[in-house]
């Protein structure tokens, strides 16, 4: 296929808000695919492999600016003083090479199976000289591209889609293309256990649907992470629990998943990132105190004082996040115990579908508790005041709080739910609205005074799973600190754009927006009413939506999750129903 007809689908794709529309747009595209059918999805997603092979193409705007001026003529200072004034490398290239495209006969015409596998030797591309390499073939690219290419050839190499296409609207186009939309929960099944879409999307052309349901977790492939749903009292977590649970520490830490293949181990975060080499200390405690052969475990690494036999802050982790240098000083400096708390497989065998209390029996059995490997604390209990006394010691040891677990025979692992098997209850919960929630920045107010030239307040939203939109629910102004402030500007420049994102829904005019990206951990005094917000709207309320009243930052970057994880309005509305207190006449 030309990579033209991809280019002129993602043209479609960006014009357009709907996202039926969308799902039209790109089962077509898939009908019309054959053999590069997974290179054609690759490409739409803006990658060349799947997140968790960690295979990223690595061009800063800065080749891209080169690779133009070498092609237009005009100077490299010209064309960032353009981007600075437009925002958008591809729409600078496109228009740039126009008028030299269409008076030019092409030497070749651009495929999409050729372009993905130039991507690729980008990607693969390091050492001396590589960004010479990187450079040249993408110069071959531009050289052969006409206009509409040449914007998505730079927006796919700089990382910057900007079309709004989630990993959900491809699943139903999936299900659109090779079935029928009634389809769409068999492949969202076999994508939280194989993440891959451009897999999925070959595996449903060839095959058919249904054979989408023979596949099985793999060893070395993560799978989509089970969630929690909540609740604000141990006492309604214990009736919905039908009277006896489990009860476990919430550790405050990284999310991991380990898969052990013999002596290979590997790492995954929640966002099914390979964080592999960034914790050699625990691997290699993986390989001598996880006693079976092949594993998929579930865990929380947990940055630890082995001296004081305390806890960190979540936030020293970050310190060992994304590390290529000192990597031996930052273990010894910030420890880290990895908290195991599930086994999803063990020894080739699933235990997906085996309750939780037996996969819990198993998990302990396969493991040589040491410094750095432990089983998540647990027990059983039946009455509120057993449940109360583990929460505080839970607190005392310097946890955020407890997870509820079920432990009847349908207590199952569900990858990618988040369903009443699992309750988190942490200590914010004993208030009204004192509860941590998940918001993505989607827009951003000028400062005044002490702001001025930075911005003032972020507009805050979350997220609509059925609609696959980002909704508003407050303006964000406290908790920063003065250098998170000034380094707000720099962290929000990649995803900044000339107007709203097609999947936002906002009835506030922001002076600057953003693509859905950069997520915040936030607290509130309560969730109100609002006129203005477009979190829930109507759902309480005709005419209103539900905003967070006096939000404040909490000081936490939610960079393990993705932004498809941010809080979703169904759990807005069920922290609205429990708050002691409902105010239906309060208007934020």
């Amino acid at each position: 296929m030309r990579f033209l007809e991809l280019a002129e689908t993602l043209d479609k794709i960006e014009n357009t808000t709907k996202r039926l529309e969308m799902v039209d747009l790109i089962s077509d595209l898939l009908r019309h695919t054959d053999e590069d059918i997974k290179e054609t999805v690759y490409l739409l997603q803006g990658k060349v492999a799947p997140d968790y092979e960690g295979l990223e193409l690595g061009i800063a705007e800065k080749i891209g600016i080169r690779a133009l001026s070498s092609l237009s003529g005009l100077r490299e200072n010209e064309i960032e003083t353009e981007l600075v004034r437009k925002g958008d490398l591809g729409k600078i290239g496109e228009e740039l090479l126009h008028a030299k495209k269409q008076a030019s006969l092409f030497s070749e015409d651009l495929t999409v199976r050729k372009v993905y596998e130039s991507l690729l030797k980008i990607s693969k591309s390091a050492g001396e000289g590589s960004q010479t390499r990187k450079l040249q073939i993408l110069l071959d690219l531009l050289h052969n591209a006409e206009p509409v290419e040449v914007r998505y050839l730079l927006r796919i190499v700089t990382g910057k889609m900007r079309i709004g296409v989630a990993d959900m609207t491809i699943v139903d186009s999936i299900a659109v293309a090779f079935g029928a939309k009634d389809k769409t929960d068999l492949v969202e099944s076999a994508y939280n256990i194989m993440p891959d879409l451009p897999e999925l999307a070959y595996r449903a052309m060839a095959g058919g649907i249904d054979s989408l349901s023979s596949i099985r977790i793999t060893p070395g492939i993560p799978i989509r992470s089970m969630l929690a749903e909540r609740l604000p009292s141990l006492k309604e977590i214990l009736e919905r629990m039908d009277g006896r649970f489990a009860i476990e520490y919430k550790y405050d830490g990284l999310r991991t998943q380990v898969h052990k293949i013999g002596n290979k181990v590997e790492l995954f975060s929640r966002r099914m990132e390979n964080i592999t080499s960034q914790f050699p200390d625990i691997v290699e405690e993986i390989r001598k105190f996880v006693k079976v052969e092949n594993a998929i475990l579930d865990g929380e690494a947990v940055p630890f004082n082995m001296e004081t036999n305390e806890m960190l802050p979540f936030q020293e982790i970050s310190k060992r996040r994304g590390r290529k240098y000192y990597l031996k000083e930052a273990i010894e400096r910030i420890p880290v115990v990895l908290f195991l708390f599930d086994a999803m497989m063990l020894n080739n065998k699933s235990l997906m579908d085996t309750p939780y209390a037996n996969r819990r029996v198993k998990l302990t059995n396969a493991i040589e508790e040491s410094d750095k490997i432990k089983i998540a604390k647990s027990r059983i209990v039946s009455d509120v005041e057993s449940a109360d006394k583990f929460f505080n010691e839970a607190l005392e040891a310097g946890c955020e709080g407890i997870m509820a677990k079920s432990i009847d025979d349908k207590s199952i692992y569900k990858p990618g739910a988040r369903e009443f098997l699992w309750i988190k209850y942490k200590r914010e919960y004993q208030l009204e609205m004192e509860d941590t929630v998940d918001l993505v920045v989607i827009g951003a107010f000028g400062g005044q005074g002490k702001r001025s030239g930075g911005y003032g307040a972020l507009l805050m939203a979350v997220y609509s799973r059925e609609e696959d939109k980002f909704r508003t629910i407050c303006k964000l102004g406290s908790g920063f600190s003065e250098e998170q402030l000034d380094n707000l500007p720099r962290m929000l420049k990649p995803y900044q754009l000339k107007k709203r994102d097609p999947r936002v829904e906002s009835s506030i005019d922001a002076d600057f927006w953003f693509t859905p990206s950069l997520m915040l951990e936030v607290k509130g005094a309560e969730i109100t009413l609002s006129p203005t917000h477009t979190c829930c709207l109507n759902v309480v309320k005709k005419g209103a939506g539900l905003a967070i009243r006096f939000p404040r930052f909490t000081g936490r970057w939610r960079g393990d999750k993705k932004v498809d994880e941010t809080t979703n309005e169904q759990e807005i509305i069920e922290m609205y129903h429990s708050q002691r207190k409902k105010i239906l006449a309060d208007y934020a």
